[in-house]
């Protein structure tokens, strides 16, 4: 079983977000979340080691409620 790699693995982690953003612009809100969902299971499968999902999946989400919780 492999352990979830959350240090950044591009070379340029700058231009992969802007990709991401990129990726995004002119989609409704209804296109943009269908967006992620979509690039969420492909991702999940190329990693293929549920427990590693399962492991993003509660990073996401404590990250989640950090930025709800966050002063602002």
């Amino acid at each position: 079983m492999s352990a979830l790699v959350t240090e950044s693995r591009f070379p340029d982690p700058d231009r992969a977000y802007r990709a991401l953003i990129e990726a995004h612009r002119g989609l409704s809100d209804e296109q943009s979340a269908a967006l992620n969902s979509s690039l969420v299971l492909i991702l999940a499968n190329h990693i293929g080691d549920p427990a590693v999902f399962q492991e993003a999946l509660a990073l996401a989400k404590q990250s989640l409620e950090q930025t709800r919780s966050a002063p602002g």
